[in-house]
């Protein structure tokens, strides 16, 4: 996989003497097969180069579907929140990446694999409810940490590779193949993954008499499929990722490019709009769910909104493409912005009033709200995503798009621990004996409320920490909304492309026209 990234960097130098040549129709001139597509042609002209790119992006949601969504849903019954938002960090290296050397990268996609079936051979002791051992929330949060690391590096590489592999006329939909390859592999893990792990299910539904697959297994089918596409990238599409060492570029002219990327004017303050603006839902996106398995929903139940809402992140990200080409790109982003804020409200009344026996018309009310709250999120996702493509500056465009994405996926990640955490520290449970109002110990976590049980008592909640903490974020996305987000995103849809390119140390373009970056155009 580590080939790609050497990739993404390589097409836009074969027609180094004229940079334009970048954005046009023929820049796949090494290609001999690959013939200009036609205007009209669409996504259809490019439709292999687009497959390849979903490909790409379910290997990397695999493991993101695990950290992200049925890892935490496997410890919840063994951890506390303060343990699930320690395990939590194990995301970050996927919102913050780097730029990579080539050289360095060159075997990330075989790498992972290997890493994989490694951990496939103990992760089943760890993860196991019949296992009465602590969980080493650390040495978890340490492991899924480092995978992600190698995750997050095949990213950069295919990132950059969805500029060079598809036209002007098609860039788009770059984040539409990030949003049907991610959704996918992460559908696989969670939804398809769950259902599979689970005793109830597979006995139910599938006649068997225990689960289908365990988590060891899991990991070692995707392993060697991590290892399997590594070797198609390196024989098959040999020609695609031959290294040209004269070609590459050194670390120190990349971290250069960055810095000059985030001191353009406009991009300062698209940087601070997007780092604050997924708190007002951050609390509702990393807790709610948790919440619902606490009131009686199963894992099995919740992964069902990933199986319905699947088909539609796909649709959905097809035409937030398209809505997104207009003279206004922020627009979808904008709009969906409004309503998840809205439903984040919805999701603390819908923990509130859970029934004691869940109905089946409650159960389906959950559902809609969560595949309607995860369709919003998509539309976010792809209409930022688009907005990017159509941003970056073409010259160093692997660059500029991982800066971009680390920004959005950071702006994501970072309030989670601080979430997780704060709901455990606002909480007040203790476990009581009988009428005592002595307590034997703090009870926030389903493992140490079993243990009251077992020891005779009953586990008090005299304040859910859930709900000050939702009620807080949902008050600053608010605060945010009016003052930050659209006074900001009304000024940056005036700013014109050019405006986003920097000049290039080195290079024999025309240094006359990127000297315009940075100028907001008044």
């Amino acid at each position: 996989m580590g080939n790609k990234a050497s990739t993404k960097r390589r097409k836009p130098t074969s027609v180094s003497q004229s940079p334009e040549t970048v954005a046009q129709p023929h820049k796949h001139d090494d290609v001999e097969s690959k013939q200009p597509p036609a205007p009209s042609a669409g996504i259809r002209s490019e439709l292999g180069d687009f497959v390849l790119l979903v490909a790409l992006y379910l290997l990397q949601g695999v493991p993101l579907g695990l950290v992200m969504g049925s890892v935490p849903f496997l410890l919840k019954s063994k951890l506390s929140f303060s343990d699930i938002a320690l395990f939590s960090l194990s995301s970050y290296p996927y919102s913050l990446k780097e730029k990579l050397d080539c050289a360095d990268s060159e075997s990330v996609q075989a790498i992972t694999g290997v890493f994989l079936m490694i951990l496939s051979q103990s992760i089943d002791s760890y993860v196991s409810l019949d296992s009465s051992a602590p969980v080493p929330v650390t040495f978890l949060a340490i492991t899924f940490a480092g995978l992600v690391f190698l995750c997050a590096t095949q990213d950069i590489a295919v990132d950059g590779w969805a500029l060079t592999l598809l036209s002007e006329e098609n860039k788009a939909y770059a984040s539409t193949a990030q949003t049907i390859g991610l959704n996918s592999g992460y559908f696989l893990s969670f939804t398809v993954f769950l259902a599979l792990n689970s005793k109830e299910f597979c006995v139910k539904y599938l006649g068997l008499e225990s689960e289908a697959i365990l988590l060891g297994s899991y990991l070692a089918f995707w392993g060697a499929m991590f290892i399997v596409c590594d070797l198609w990238l390196i024989f098959v599409k040999k020609e695609d990722l031959e290294f040209h060492e004269s070609e590459e570029e050194g670390i120190q002219v990349v971290y250069h490019q960055i810095f000059q990327v985030i001191s353009l004017p406009n991009m300062k303050r698209l940087i601070s709009m997007i780092m604050i603006s997924k708190v007002g839902f951050a609390a509702h996106d990393s807790v709610t769910a948790l919440k619902l398995l606490e009131k009686g929903f199963s894992k099995e139940d919740l992964a069902l909104t990933v199986l319905i809402d699947f088909p539609i992140q796909i649709i959905v990200g097809y035409y937030v493409a398209k809505w997104s080409n207009g003279p206004k790109p922020l627009r979808p982003w904008l709009n969906a912005f409004y309503v998840r804020l809205i439903f984040s409200g919805m999701g603390m009344l819908i923990v509130k009033f859970v029934p004691s026996t869940i109905t089946t018309s409650y159960f389906v009310f959950v559902i809609c709200v969560s595949v309607l709250n995860s369709m919003l999120s998509t539309i976010m996702f792809v209409g930022i995503g688009s907005y990017f493509t159509k941003i970056s500056d073409p010259k160093i465009g692997g660059t500029y798009m991982t800066l971009l994405n680390t920004i959005n996926n950071l702006a994501g990640t970072w309030p989670k621990y601080f979430i997780l955490h704060s709901v455990d520290q606002f909480t007040e449970a203790q476990c009581l004996v009988n009428n005592s109002t002595e307590s034997l110990f703090k009870c926030t976590s389903d493992a140490t409320k079993s243990q009251c049980v077992l020891e005779g008592g009953r586990c008090v909640i005299d304040s859910d920490g859930y709900y000050p903490v939702s009620a807080g974020c949902l008050l600053v996305g608010l605060v945010v909304l009016v003052f930050v987000v659209r006074p900001t995103v009304g000024f940056l849809e005036k700013v014109p492309d050019v405006a986003w390119r920097v000049s290039r140390d080195g290079g024999s373009d025309d240094g006359e026209k990127t000297k315009l970056a940075g100028s907001k155009d008044d």
